[in-house]
């Protein structure tokens, strides 16, 4: 008799994984059941994950539930539904991916349990949101549900990273112009001011600028290479649980941006969670998943201490005020939507007027953040054209 590995959500809402022996999929679901778990994958064990590429790119997942929202809708079956979209698919990992699912549900697999095995395709809440609707007959709205929050959040990534490229822009070209400046134009100023230093009337600020000229000049390559191996050497210290947590921290003190990283993660909580509830999934499992979609360990913390209360009966405001994290306005609307019950409705909401607040912060920081950058590059070029003008002035006094 086969084994089946499964991963599954125990009645307090912890994440539990094991193995069971059953005759195929459809019984170790029925065992899983029969000990109050509630199973998130189930697969057999040799074949647990199929696919651990590249995860594929939110717009083309968007495209694809909706695809397969709109052909479930028309009353197209779910097996010739997904022949359809393999056939259509331009991505060559999609085309294989919906290929094994398309086998999977043939062989009697639920939708939900064949997504499960690609999990750098499908997210968690997909997978959950799939599973509710499949299970209390509104799958095609699942799907769509599915298609529009993930064509949201690709939309707000796509606005954040286009309104940081500019500034970003500037930040190296003014290095990089700085740089050139200092190392290839100011040592042709040596010989020209050989005399005033001899004499000691070379200003300080000229001193110091050909000396870190020939710093630069020097030693730059060897601090290029000693910067890329710092770089290499921190970003597999943030790969580390406490360096994730280090860059999650400081990232909600940063002024300007600290606002508009919380904010963010903030929302993202609010939409999945206010989505999966929406879509029939158990709070405490929804709490779980939307949990790691806030993207922020600190945030993330404060979370769990709330699931921690929700499974005490107590409320999910509570900890999340404690946690000076959440902004007053979020808490106080969790509070209202707890006593009205209608939580899932207010999150939703609440995520729409977070998103909007911060699209506007970020604007304004990226606003602020140009005239800024441009002062300091101007700052800089301005430094290094006073530091060699003011000896030549002297020099032509002098004459």
């Amino acid at each position: 008799m086969p084994s089946f590995a499964y991963t599954a959500y125990t009645q307090e809402g912890d994440k539990v994984s094991g193995s069971v022996t059953a005759v195929n999929e459809r019984e170790a679901l029925s065992v899983l059941t029969g000990k109050s778990l509630y199973p998130l994958e189930v697969a057999p064990q040799e074949k647990r994950v199929l696919w651990r590429g590249r995860r594929i790119k939110g717009q083309t997942m968007a495209v694809f539930y909706g695809q397969l929202a709109g052909l479930l809708r028309s009353g197209v079956p779910l097996l010739r539904s997904l022949s359809v979209l393999r056939e259509q698919a331009a991505d060559e990992r999609l085309k294989m991916i919906l290929a094994e699912i398309h086998q999977q549900v043939e062989d009697g697999a639920s939708l939900a349990e064949a997504m499960a095995r690609f999990p750098k395709a499908f997210t968690e809440m997909s997978i959950n949101m799939v599973r509710a609707g499949g299970e209390g007959g509104f799958l095609e709205e699942a799907l769509e549900r599915v298609a529009a929050f993930t064509e949201q959040q690709e939309d707000l990534k796509a606005r954040t990273a286009g309104a940081m490229a500019y500034p970003a822009f500037l930040a190296v070209a003014g290095t990089v112009i700085v740089t050139v400046l200092i190392v290839f134009f100011v040592p042709k100023f040596e010989e020209l001011f050989a005399q005033l230093r001899e004499r000691g009337e070379l200003p300080a600020l000229t001193i110091g600028l050909l000396g870190f000229s020939r710093f630069l000049q020097s030693w730059g390559l060897v601090m290029l290479l000693v910067g890329l191996v710092v770089g290499v050497l921190a970003m597999a210290q943030m790969r580390s649980d406490r360096g994730r947590y280090l860059v999650d921290f400081w990232k909600l003190k940063l002024p300007l941006l600290g606002a508009v990283f919380r904010n963010l993660a903030v929302a993202r909580f609010c939409r999945v969670l206010g989505t999966l509830l929406r879509n029939g999934v158990p709070i405490l499992r929804s709490l779980e998943i939307s949990r790691e979609a806030t993207g922020n360990r600190i945030l993330s913390e404060a979370i769990e201490t709330a699931s921690e209360n929700v499974t005490a009966g107590e409320s999910l405001a509570t900890p999340l005020k404690a946690s000076g994290h959440f902004p007053p306005t979020v808490i106080e609307m969790i509070v209202v939507a707890e006593e009205s019950n209608t939580l899932e409705k207010v999150l939703v909401e609440t995520a729409d007027q977070l998103e909007r607040q911060t699209a506007r912060r970020l604007d304004l920081a990226v606003r602020l953040l140009e005239p800024i950058l441009l002062l300091v590059l101007a700052g800089c070029v301005l430094l290094v054209v006073i530091a060699l003008l003011v000896p030549v002035i002297k020099m032509s006094s002098a004459i």
